[in-house]
């Protein structure tokens, strides 16, 4: 299995078209957003991410996603060893040949206006890295 996209959004909706074939459409696609109140703050971004599964795939994988500070995973040595702010791991079951998604949402305590990643990836695989930045409240 291979992602092809993950993205922070607010909404996602499923509508079928004629072939059979089916559409997604994301809405509120963001990188930031500004706190709902100063910091420190808890805020539940949305992320979605979309899988395919080639022909050839196998149809049971694990996606982790894991949420680290941006200046942490930046100078880091070894990801791996990086304490992570929050992390999700779901199993995938997806037919050769097919794509899916998977929606991830994780509460994440920020000290202070900073940019984190999702590092997402499959059986351990490849990282796909999604920055959120977090900025100072509307007034």
């Amino acid at each position: 299995m291979k992602i092809i996209a993950a993205l922070f959004m607010d909404d996602i909706e499923l509508r079928q078209v004629p072939g059979p074939s089916t559409r997604i459409d994301l809405a509120g696609i963001q990188f930031s957003a500004p706190a709902p109140a100063p910091c420190p703050v808890t805020v539940a971004p949305h992320l979605v991410v979309l899988i395919w599964n080639p022909p050839e795939g196998k149809e049971l994988a694990a996606l982790e996603v894991t949420f680290l500070n941006y200046s942490d995973y930046q100078g880091a040595d070894s990801v791996d060893e990086l304490e992570p702010l929050a992390r999700n791991v779901q199993p995938l079951q997806i037919e050769a040949g097919k794509f899916n998604y998977r929606l991830v949402r994780a509460e994440i305590e920020f000290e202070e206006y900073t940019t984190v990643v999702a590092r997402c990836r499959i059986d351990g695989g490849d990282d796909l890295i999604v920055p959120y930045t977090l900025m100072p409240p509307v007034e």
